[in-house]
């Protein structure tokens, strides 16, 4: 059904159907009731794209999912334990506020174009990026055609140096260093003075902020960073499991390893498991998210506790508020990560 329909419907022009959808003051009120409820009856929905076209809101947010390493499987994006509940998230709060979701998954920079277009086209009013890997030039981009933009996991000295505060912006983050600092801490308490890490993708903010607070940390207490115990995970099963596997098969353990995901924490104990190494009797592990298998795999995982549930709808929240803001509006927002502890550590020697 057209408006052109509904017009017809109701007797009355094209244009009150128009000003009556748009929320016109200048419409009679028994005009407005008598075309509403031609609306109603008909379960009439006015074309978003024509919407856009006309400068009107599309009431539709876009979220964009940037994996560039798991490229290789499209529906993966789905079945990472990082981004499915994020999505899952986003779509709820979005639609809970009468907004829809336009999700795209980013696995190249060919994929880029799917954000540019989505902007360009105006299918959206605004958008959330997650899992954005130093992308600042097309962070830049996006934010000079004034698109309101929130970041998900972005370092925000790289915001301030390009300048880009001056925007519809706005950037959601968690505490991982604090997070990370406190399960070494514990890690430490407990007696351990070997500790090796599983490292995350260093392209990415939040990689990188555990990285550094794993080293800090070692630092601050005169414990070695061990080469040998340092292994590469990319925030990936297979690469964990792989690196895993041979450290087992080295032959020189850590007394205790932080990981610096679940998925990758729940990887390396398989393959601790199928070399006979025992967790957490041999050797302790600490992993980051708090994924709901951490606490169903045995022994249960101790973990830090991602906030993801604030930090999405956080997001959905602000980019919301950005579409609605006349001037150009910039703000952060910073969410503590908290150590859950179970069962995959004991103390040193023990």
């Amino acid at each position: 059904m057209r408006s052109e329909d509904i017009a017809k419907l109701a007797g009355v022009s094209r244009s009150t159907v128009s000003r009556v959808i748009n929320n016109y003051s200048n419409v009679p009120e028994a005009t407005r009731a008598k075309v509403l409820q031609v609306i109603e009856q008909y379960q009439y929905e006015p074309n978003s794209f024509a919407r856009a076209l006309a400068g009107k809101r599309t009431d539709t947010i876009g979220l964009f999912a940037i994996s560039m390493n798991e490229k290789e499987n499209a529906t993966r994006i789905y079945q990472n334990s990082y981004f499915a509940p994020i999505v899952d998230l986003v779509v709820d709060t979005a639609n809970a506020r009468g907004f829809y979701v336009l999700i795209h998954t980013v696995y190249s920079p060919g994929d880029f174009q799917k954000i540019k277009q989505a902007f360009l086209q105006k299918r959206i009013d605004g958008g959330i990026l997650v899992g954005t890997q130093k992308d600042i030039e097309l962070v830049r981009e996006l934010v000079s055609q004034e698109a309101p933009l929130v970041l998900i996991d972005y370092d925000i000295s790289e915001i301030m140096a390009e300048r880009l505060n001056k925007n519809h912006l706005a950037v959601i983050n968690s505490m991982d260093y604090e997070g990370t600092v406190e399960a070494i801490e514990y890690l430490i308490q407990l007696g351990h003075r070997e500790i090796g890490i599983i490292k995350g993708r260093m392209n990415t903010f939040s990689g990188r902020e555990r990285n550094m607070a794993y080293e800090n940390t070692l630092q601050k207490h005169g414990l070695p960073l061990v080469e040998d115990f340092i292994l590469e995970g990319d925030f990936l099963k297979e690469t964990a499991y792989r690196e895993a596997a041979r450290l087992a098969l080295g032959g020189k353990l850590p007394t205790a390893l932080f990981s610096s995901n679940d998925d990758m924490a729940i990887s390396a104990m398989e393959a601790f498991s199928e070399h006979g190494i025992s967790v957490p009797d041999q050797l302790s592990i600490i992993g980051f998210d708090d994924v709901q298998l951490a606490a169903r795999i045995s022994p249960k995982l101790t973990s830090v506790k991602l906030p993801i549930d604030d930090m999405a709808k956080a997001a959905v929240e602000k980019v919301i508020g950005l579409c609605n803001a006349e001037e150009p509006t910039f703000s952060t927002v910073s969410f503590p990560a908290r150590l859950v502890i179970r069962d995959s550590c004991k103390p040193a020697g023990n």
